[in-house]
């Protein structure tokens, strides 16, 4: 019964967040203040642990696959199919999951137990939609542009690989990387970051916005928002996994 009850006030808390609102000229302010804050403040950690993930992946597909029979891109292609179908799009969303939800819900929970989304009801403001829709958005349209940065960067790292170490030649990674594209896995990938940045910025939302008490609700709530769009997002990558490959 309790997941029915969360199930329904966030069902409720959306219905109020997806209206039309009440001023553009706001939304789009706070849209731009949350690209910034969730997009490219989100940067420098995509940029670092792509670039690292490829070249890790690089060194442990090489060893893994140190056998005659194999063609020697194989190292490569383990790299790249990897990126694209997984770290890129669900591994990356996970870890964003830390950074940008438990963002999310400890401000929303801060001014909910704070009462200043009380005052903002009082003064007949969408609350919801005011705190909300920006951010969802903002995340929604950011998330692809990460993904790609992170594919970019973790291919680079590979090749950093094969540049700096004996461990493979960058023609042999090279080869790897374009053989056998096929350009769907990019789509596939987009598809699903778009869909877990909603899950990302929707939830924690909710968790905050629900925030009761004081300072320790909104760590209790901040924390449940990561651990339960931790586990959306996997149960979502099972399900589109199913359907879309």
């Amino acid at each position: 019964m309790k997941i029915l009850q969360h199930f329904g006030e966030y069902c409720l808390l959306m219905a109020r967040v997806f209206r039309k609102p009440d001023s553009w000229h706001m939304f789009f302010r706070q849209y731009a203040k949350e690209v910034e804050k969730q997009g490219l403040q989100s940067l420098p950690i995509v940029v670092i642990i792509s670039v690292f993930i490829g070249a890790i992946l690089t060194i442990q597909a090489k060893i893994n696959t140190e056998n005659p029979l194999l063609p020697t891109y194989t190292t490569g292609l383990l790299t790249r199919e990897t990126l694209l179908l997984e770290f890129s799009s669900t591994i990356l969303c996970l870890i964003l999951a830390g950074k940008v939800g438990s963002n999310i819900a400890s401000e929303i929970g801060t001014m909910r137990i704070t009462e200043q989304i009380d005052a903002m009801e009082i003064m007949g403001v969408n609350s919801a939609n005011y705190l909300i829709l920006p951010k969802i958005i903002a995340f929604i349209t950011m998330m692809p542009f990460l993904v790609i940065i992170s594919i970019t960067v973790g291919l680079i790292g590979g090749w950093g690989v094969g540049a700096f170490t004996d461990v493979i030649t960058v023609a042999d990674y090279v080869v790897g990387i374009q053989y056998a594209f096929n350009p769907y896995f990019i789509v596939y990938g987009l598809i699903k970051s778009v869909i877990f940045a909603y899950i990302i910025t929707s939830l924690s939302s909710y968790y905050g916005y629900f925030a009761r008490g004081g300072a320790l609700e909104v760590g209790v709530a901040s924390t449940n928002a990561v651990v339960n769009s931790n586990i959306l997002i996997l149960f979502g990558d099972l399900l589109l996994t199913k359907l879309l490959l």
